[in-house]
């Protein structure tokens, strides 16, 4: 999808690209800021690369109000979501206790494995059954 929005980018040349320049930069500024651990550093060079290119074409300037409306845009969803987060939280407790219990376990079990790994020897306990019932934190 970055080859393509490069490639289009260039086909629509630099008077026609203006209207579609958040369009195009909201998945590159995705994929930069991006923090999750199986991340291909392909991805992040050829997003880098593109908005180079995107710099070089449209000029500075026009390419920073365009980036900087993607950059905001990202951040009002970002705290959105974390407003709505907090809220679920006070409305549903429920709720809420069945994700920390998830997030405990998880956790829990992360450190079981880093343990693992640091000393080969040491076998930490572990659940027996990953059935559902396990997963879905019901009581």
């Amino acid at each position: 999808i970055l080859k393509f929005l490069g490639a289009i980018s260039v086909d629509l040349g630099k008077d026609r690209i203006k209207p579609y320049l958040p369009t195009i930069l909201t998945p590159l500024y995705r994929e930069l800021n991006s923090n999750y651990a199986e991340q291909d550093p392909t991805l992040k060079n050829l997003s880098q690369e593109i908005i180079e290119f995107l710099k070089k074409l449209v000029g500075l300037e026009a390419f920073s109000l365009a980036f900087s409306s993607v950059q905001k845009q990202a951040n009002q969803k970002r705290a959105m979501r974390k407003k709505q987060r907090a809220l679920q939280t006070v409305a549903n407790p429920d709720i809420a206790a069945r994700r920390k219990l998830k997030r405990h376990k998880n956790k829990a079990e992360t450190r079981k494995r880093k343990i693992e790994s640091l000393r080969p020897m040491y076998k930490a306990k572990r659940h027996r059954s990953h059935t559902l019932k396990d997963m879905a934190m019901v009581e």
